[in-house]
């Protein structure tokens, strides 16, 4: 535990919210903004004793490693919800995303969301093994977008990482104050 950084989060989502400012989280940010909208984290998932590298759509597999590291970019699969902020951002830079969308992301977390927090709602899961891998804003005013893995690292390889990017920064450069918008 940190306790200073968890105070300096504590004020920074504090703020956004009270302010309605756009938030992307990533991997341990997803976790603390679940944390902090009074959700709760399974503390220490399953490591499989054999990595499984996904290299296609096709590829299944019965484990799903969540601590590859740094060197596999595409670890496993998610699942992203139709109806979800995440879907809209990166569908459209992707061929045939049609109506289910798979991406494959890389991963290094051996924590996840156990049960989303207030305000908050699923957007993407491991189809594999049900790992909670995105959530998203329930307040249609704001950006609220957090993914557990890290698309700073896929960034030059992936698309969708490319335009979960661009959508961030379109929310933040269209963001105007907005008293209680998030409700905090």
């Amino acid at each position: 535990m940190d306790t200073a950084r968890e105070a300096a989060d504590d004020l920074l989502l504090r703020d956004a919210f009270d302010r309605g400012k756009p938030i992307l989280g990533i991997c341990y940010g997803l976790q603390s903004l679940n944390v902090w909208r009074r959700g709760s984290l399974i503390q220490d998932l399953p490591h499989p004793a054999v990595s499984i590298s996904f290299q296609s759509a096709s590829d299944e597999a019965a484990i799903v490693n969540h601590q590859p590291g740094r060197e596999v970019q595409d670890a496993h699969p998610v699942l992203v919800a139709p109806a979800s902020r995440l879907f809209r951002a990166v569908s459209a830079v992707l061929e045939d995303a049609g109506e289910q969308l798979k991406l494959f992301v890389n991963s290094s977390h051996h924590q996840a969301v156990e049960v989303p927090g207030e305000l908050l709602r699923v957007a993407a899961t491991s189809p594999v093994d049900g790992v909670i891998e995105a959530l998203e804003g329930t307040d249609p005013r704001q950006f609220v977008v957090a993914v557990q893995w890290h698309p700073e690292r896929s960034y030059q390889s992936s698309a969708a990482s490319r335009a979960l990017f661009t959508a961030f920064v379109e929310a933040a450069r269209s963001w105007a104050p907005q008293r209680g918008a998030g409700k905090a």
